[in-house]
């Protein structure tokens, strides 16, 4: 599952513990086990870039602080569920979600 949540502070964007902490929170939600993760902040009032490497796959974000927006990518297999990672990430963040698309892979 590809989605963008907007409208989200810029504060919360530019805090890489934070966004971290939230995405490992998203994770336990959807029932998946993170086995690695890594996280970057770009400098001044740039955004965050990171990744959890997921026994069951991946759970990503990218932050734009500058326009509100975080794009998070929520690939999962087994009993893992995309998309309660999607909408606990959505409620945490406190974002809209304005867009998603839905990959099928391996059908």
């Amino acid at each position: 599952m590809l989605a963008d949540l907007w409208r989200v502070a810029p504060d919360v964007l530019r805090d890489p513990d934070r966004i971290e902490s939230l995405m490992r929170e998203a994770a336990v939600a959807a029932r998946a086990r993170v086995v690695a993760a890594h996280f970057h902040r770009f400098g001044g009032e740039g955004g965050v870039t990171g990744v959890l490497l997921l026994a069951e796959s991946h759970l990503s974000i990218h932050t734009w602080p500058e326009v509100g927006l975080a794009a998070v990518d929520a690939f999962m297999c087994g009993e893992a569920r995309a998309e309660v990672a999607v909408e606990w990430l959505r409620t945490a963040l406190g974002g809209e979600l304005r867009s998603h698309t839905v990959v099928r892979r391996g059908d």
